[in-house]
């Protein structure tokens, strides 16, 4: 059989892709291997959303041809819609794939003889209307369901819009129904992915609202989760269904981005601080131990000592768990780079590194909150050394003795102390 590997850069939203692909290959008869393994063909899945990201690009096409410098290396994903002429001129690409081709990469793979030409296959973002569905698989423990893809938002420091296109989403009945396969694998947690989940919108008139309360009587599944979902679309109907749920977990990755609203109007976003607080607020009021990841972005154009100070105390204030924190890079075609007021690499990495440290203590603070309470925790296929982990449904990382029995099970735990590698330790309850 002919053998593929695939490497996914980037998002939640890539790696679902990146399995729904693989399957592809797997009906026709392909041998998906580790991409450290020699294969006929490498597939490598690319995000775009920082230099960093581009320049790791390069990285992985080297290390596909060190496996086999004869084999067809094929580039999909948002560098390949938005850069495709720059890749194809790295040495060793056969092929570059759009947004809509990427999808149709089997009969292009079909097609590709060795040492031909590199070739770009690219429509407009513009014409891009289909959703294509996808989940992961592989992982025993979770998987990630797309449900939306696209967004509308075109927020100043994004090319996102730009490499997936408008806004569109699936189906109820298509999501429960991959939902279903999902659990049918014995999959114990699915988590919601898309590029703007809370716009979820369809011909039919369903949102975001509807699709959960369809997915809560998904049978097999244990936990539902929600990746992101931007501050304005969250609304308190969606929280105080979570809060009721058994399935759906309390926890909220909610994207801030900065907490001064002068650059919150300067990237576009569509809130201001006090919209924030509200939703945060809302819901530890519903759910007090209710898990809050946070993105910002530091040294955005304009943005001063001042201002990154106003973002800091206002996230220090704020009652949430962690941060995802992400350092301004410039991208073509953004209406940021029109923005005066270039901030400085050597201050946009100390910005970083302090709110790093924030999201270090705002993360033990969170745990040492529901230290002497117990969670259902499900364990994790990874072994490390003697003991394994899992996560909370609150999302809190804790740890016990390798039982490989335990793998991909839910169980109750005791919050008792957190150990010296800042994860919890605890007793086993059985009822």
């Amino acid at each position: 059989m002919p053998k593929i590997a695939f490497h996914t850069l980037g998002c939640k939203l890539n790696y679902s892709e990146t399995s729904a692909i693989a399957r592809q290959f797997q009906n026709i008869g392909y041998d998906v291997v580790d991409f450290e393994q020699p294969a006929d063909v490498y597939v490598v899945n690319t995000c775009s959303v920082t230099d960093h990201a581009d320049r790791k690009t390069k990285r992985v096409v080297k290390t596909a041809l060190s496996q086999n410098e004869l084999a067809n290396v094929v580039i999909i994903g948002c560098y390949a819609q938005l850069k495709p002429e720059e890749i194809v001129k790295i040495p060793g690409v056969n092929l570059v794939l759009g947004a809509a081709e990427k999808f149709n990469i089997v009969s292009h793979v079909q097609s590709l003889e060795y040492g031909c030409e590199p070739a770009i296959f690219n429509s407009h973002i513009k014409d891009i209307h289909t959703f294509n569905p996808a989940y992961s698989a592989g992982d025993r423990t979770r998987s990630f369901l797309k449900v939306q893809d696209g967004c509308d938002y075109f927020c100043a420091f994004c090319t996102i819009p730009l490499a997936r296109g408008r806004s569109r989403s699936s189906t109820i009945e298509a999501v429960v129904k991959s939902a279903q396969e999902i659990a049918d694998k014995g999959v114990k947690e699915i988590v919601l992915t898309g590029v703007n989940i809370g716009d979820f919108e369809n011909d039919n008139g369903e949102d975001f609202l509807q699709l959960i309360k369809a997915l809560d009587k998904v049978e097999g599944v244990e936990r539902f989760r929600i990746s992101s979902i931007e501050p304005n679309l969250l609304t308190e109907d969606i929280i105080d269904f979570v809060a009721a749920s058994e399935k759906f977990v309390p926890h909220f990755h909610i994207p801030l981005q900065s907490g001064s609203d002068k650059i919150l109007e300067s990237m576009r976003r569509r809130y201001k601080r006090e919209l924030y607080v509200q939703k945060v607020h809302k819901i530890k009021s519903v759910m007090p131990d209710c898990c809050i990841g946070v993105d910002v972005i530091v040294g955005f154009p304009g943005e001063t000592d001042e201002e990154f100070k106003e973002t800091f105390e206002f996230i220090q204030d704020l009652p949430v768990s962690y941060l995802h924190v992400f350092t301004y890079s410039e991208r073509p075609n953004t209406t940021a780079l029109r923005i005066k007021g270039r901030v400085p690499n050597a201050i946009r990495n100390e910005c970083n590194t302090m709110l790093t440290s924030l999201s270090e203590k705002k993360r033990r603070l969170f745990y040492e909150e529901n230290l002497g309470k117990e969670f259902s925790v499900l364990w994790e296929q990874q072994r490390h050394g003697d003991t394994m982990h899992g996560f909370t449904s609150n999302y809190i990382k804790v740890k016990r003795a390798y039982d490989p029995e335990k793998v991909n099970t839910i169980e109750n735990f005791l919050l008792e102390e957190i150990d010296g590698d800042g994860v919890v330790v605890g007793k086993l309850l059985s009822y």
